[in-house]
């Protein structure tokens, strides 16, 4: 360790600078850097298997299970890419039932009104 005053080299344990007596600092070494949050949609991915479409909310869950643990080991990018897949398979999962759903019920309308009109 050196004295910042006199630029003296002292022993790693020295408390005071051998040749000018100043009080050595403590290098502390600087706190680890927080890891970015990175969301990894589970409870989407879950609500989606359970309530609309099965073989997507389960890919869903495959690409939100693995995003901490890429977080966790420090690659950020492939966390973050696996975020992005399992929100889009999230999605994809609720929005396709719902579309058929939507089409369901206007097809259902339509017929009511044509069968209305008929008889």
């Amino acid at each position: 360790m050196y004295c910042q005053n006199c630029g003296q080299s002292n022993p790693a344990s020295a408390v005071q600078c051998g040749a000018c007596g100043v009080t050595l600092a403590i290098a502390t070494p600087p706190p680890p850097a927080p890891r970015p949050y990175v969301p990894n949609h589970l409870v989407w991915a879950i609500l989606a298997t359970l309530f609309c479409c099965l073989p997507g909310g389960i890919v869903a869950i495959v690409y939100a299970a693995r995003v901490d643990g890429k977080v966790s080991a420090g690659d950020i990018a492939g966390a973050r890419s696996d975020s992005d897949n399992a929100k889009l398979w999230s999605l994809i999962s609720i929005g396709i039932p719902l579309a058929f759903g939507v089409l369901w019920l206007l097809f259902v309308m339509f017929a009511a009104m044509t069968g209305a009109m008929a008889g």
